[in-house]
């Protein structure tokens, strides 16, 4: 078998390399190639991530490859974690809401649009090479805005198998988890578990949690309760829970507090982008140690965490036909009978040789709901905007975001948003 990373010189490679040396002997992997433009970078990581699998007496081989469609040609599984202008892409983002007084983050407000803009093109590419180079590869994309990319996957590209992953859900699982087993004494595994969630990506309400099939809700449910009591900036306040009896994502910060996170961009710098900037400069130094075998612990300081678990037991239980269940990003096709059908949901699935299917689910209630649709609607226009270069659609996504500027203010952002990412987004400037 044959996998390949794109966006292969990420600092988050040496994990999703060690969560496929964990599973050395089990997934028949032959070829392990990484593929990034950025040559500095991918001879960095891609050099540590030899070492890791050469001390583990190189169950399979590290290819590195600046040619995507080489990287891709007869690819078996293939996972996309690029970033579109690098990290001082995503720093425009943030100070490009901080500009106009909205928010401006990685994956929501108008920086998840910028970011959007610019990664659509490229994985809709990447989508074009696997059709043509490795018919009926499986795409597991983890790239930001995971949810409107797998959208725009499932819109433009549905001859290609692909699936949105985040690692939301598992990280909220495992806290679930340990919440569970603090509260019985007793060690469960996280397969025995199912966490009920639904929504879009970063845009979730977590309302059931079962070990065995057994109901474990009202422990999780009152743990998170009691976390938030004590935290001093939670990330919900107890009234909001109460009255929802359901856990938000931590992304629903950005929509119930807008103020709180807003004020807080103008303490920058730095930014979570200028955080992140100089924790990969340490990691990359790390990285190029010879010695160095094993990710460093100040791997956990950039975030992403069970990202390695969640991508290598998809492929695994794709793979071997396990059935398992997993929170991803896919079409509803009618799981949620009342919701759309060709709405991309984030929800448990079960992962088989066939495919991902949605468990059926019921809807989230009307709370909920109105702001899933407003947000959807959103999706859907930047896809648009995103394929064409379509700057009516473009101004129709700021104008429909509940994130977005107010109504006189649409054009001065639109502009801005294009010129700071002229670079990236040739679609808009054709002419």
């Amino acid at each position: 078998m044959k996998i390949t990373v794109i966006g292969g010189g990420s600092t988050y490679t040496p994990e999703l390399v060690g969560g496929f040396l964990a599973l050395a002997g089990v997934l028949p992997l032959a070829e392990l190639w990484l593929m990034d433009i950025d040559r500095e970078r991918l001879d960095v990581v891609g050099g540590f991530a030899r070492r890791m699998a050469r001390a583990k007496g190189d169950p399979f081989k590290v290819v590195l490859s600046h040619d995507q469609r080489e990287a891709i040609a007869g690819a078996r599984y293939v996972v996309t974690q690029l970033r579109v202008g690098r990290m001082p892409a995503r720093r425009g983002d943030e100070y490009l809401g901080r500009r106009h007084g909205v928010v401006g983050q990685e994956t929501t407000g108008i920086g998840g649009l910028a970011k959007a803009l610019r990664t659509v093109p490229v994985l809709l590419d990447i989508a074009r090479d696997m059709r043509e180079t490795a018919p009926g590869a499986w795409l597991a994309n983890f790239t930001n805005p995971a949810g409107l990319v797998t959208e725009a996957l499932n819109r433009h590209a549905p001859d290609v198998p692909a699936v949105g992953v985040c690692n939301a859900g598992i990280t909220m699982k495992m806290e679930a988890l340990a919440w569970v087993e603090k509260a019985t004494g007793t060690k469960i595994a996280e397969g025995r578990a199912v966490l009920d969630t639904l929504g879009l990506n970063h845009l979730t309400w977590h309302r059931g949690f079962t070990v065995d099939g057994r109901d474990v809700w009202p422990t999780v449910f009152k743990a998170f309760a009691e976390k938030m009591a004590k935290d001093k900036d939670p990330e919900c306040d107890l009234d909001t829970l109460r009255v929802l009896g359901m856990i938000p994502n931590y992304y629903l910060q950005y929509y119930y507090y807008t103020d709180r996170k807003v004020a807080a961009q103008r303490a920058w710098p730095p930014s979570r982008a200028e955080e992140v900037l100089e924790i990969e400069s340490n990691l990359l130094r790390e990285y190029a140690d010879p010695a160095l075998t094993e990710p460093p612990a100040e791997l956990m300081k950039r975030g992403g965490a069970y990202y390695s678990t969640l991508a290598t037991q998809l492929i695994h239980s794709h793979h071997h036909n396990l059935g398992q269940i997993h929170v991803v990003n896919v079409p509803n096709h009618g799981a949620v009978r009342e919701w759309p059908s060709d709405w991309v949901l984030e929800m448990p699935a079960r992962v088989d040789r066939t495919g991902i299917h949605p468990l059926p689910a019921t809807p989230l209630p009307p709370v909920c709901f109105g702001l899933i649709a407003q947000v959807k609607m959103y999706e859907l226009l930047a896809v648009e905007a995103a394929v064409h270069g379509d700057r009516d659609a473009l101004y129709q996504a700021l104008l429909a975001h509940p994130l977005g500027p107010s109504g006189d203010r649409v054009q001065a952002v639109l502009e801005d948003l294009l010129e700071t990412n002229r670079p990236w987004l040739p679609q808009f400037f054709r002419s």
